[in-house]
C-alpha cells in the first residue's frame, strides 16, 4: 500500500448530523495513504452522524475547534449532512479555523452541504466550486462560480456534490494533499540550495579608501 501521506495530520471538522458515509469514505482513503486523522468539533466528547435518514454512529472528538490551530494540520476535510454544516457555520471558532486553512493555502475538501461553511469565510469570491444543488444560490451570492460536476478542484480547494461522488472525491483529496506535500518539499529544497544572501558587508579598507573622496565631494 502506498503510504505517501505518512506523518501528515488531517483535520476533519464535523458536528452532530454529519453524513456518515461522507466522513467514513474519505477518512479511510486518507488513513490508507498513511495520514493521521483528527476529529475536530465545536465541543469535546462525541458527535453523532446520520446514515441517510437513519441515525448514524457516535464518533469520538479528538479536539475542540477552539483549541485547534491551522498550522498543525496538512489539510482539512468537511463532510456534509444538513444539520452538521448548518451548526458549524454558526460557530465563530469553526469558521475562523476554516478561514485560516484557506488563507494558508492548505488543501480544503468539502462535500455536499459542507460548502455552507465555506460561504461564511468570505473567501469564495472568484472560486469555482460545486456542492449539493440546493447550495448553488448561496455560493453564487458569495461570489463563487458554481458548476455541476462530481469533483471540482480550484487550486487547493476541492468540492463535490453528493455521496455518489465519494470515490472520485476521496481519490482527488489524497492526490491533492500529496501534491501539496511535494510542492512544499521542493520549496524547502530550493531554499536550502539557494539561501538568502548575507547582508552586504563593507570592509574597513573600502571605507578608508573612500573617505577622502567623500570628503572632497
Amino acid at each position: 500500500m502506498d503510504q505517501k501521506l505518512t506523518g501528515r495530520k488531517v483535520a476533519v471538522l464535523a458536528a452532530d448530523g454529519f453524513e456518515q458515509v461522507e466522513l467514513d469514505v474519505p477518512v479511510k482513503a486518507l488513513r490508507d495513504a498513511g495520514a493521521t486523522v483528527e476529529i475536530v468539533s465545536s465541543r469535546t466528547g462525541t458527535i453523532k452522524g446520520v446514515d441517510g435518514g437513519a441515525p448514524g454512529e457516535e464518533l469520538k472528538v479528538d479536539r475542540a475547534v477552539s483549541d485547534a490551530h491551522a498550522a498543525d494540520y496538512a489539510a482539512l476535510l468537511l463532510p456534509g449532512g444538513v444539520k452538521n454544516p448548518d451548526s458549524l457555520r454558526q460557530d465563530a471558532d469553526a469558521v475562523k479555523f476554516v478561514k485560516q486553512m484557506l488563507e494558508m493555502n492548505k488543501p480544503v475538501a468539502a462535500i455536499c452541504h459542507a460548502p455552507w461553511v465555506l460561504v461564511e469565510t468570505g473567501l469564495m469570491r472568484g472560486r469555482t466550486v460545486t456542492s449539493y444543488p440546493s447550495l448553488k444560490t448561496d455560493l453564487e451570492n458569495a461570489g463563487a462560480t458554481w458548476v455541476d460536476r462530481e469533483v471540482v478542484s480550484d487550486e487547493r480547494l476541492l468540492t463535490s456534490r453528493k455521496p455518489a461522488d465519494l470515490p472520485a472525491f476521496s481519490k482527488a483529496l489524497v492526490s491533492m494533499l500529496h501534491e501539496s506535500i511535494q510542492e512544499r518539499e521542493l520549496d524547502d529544497m530550493v531554499e536550502q540550495s539557494f539561501p538568502a544572501s548575507d547582508p552586504l558587508s563593507v570592509s574597513s579598507s573600502t571605507i578608508a579608501s573612500s573617505g577622502p573622496e567623500q570628503e572632497a565631494r
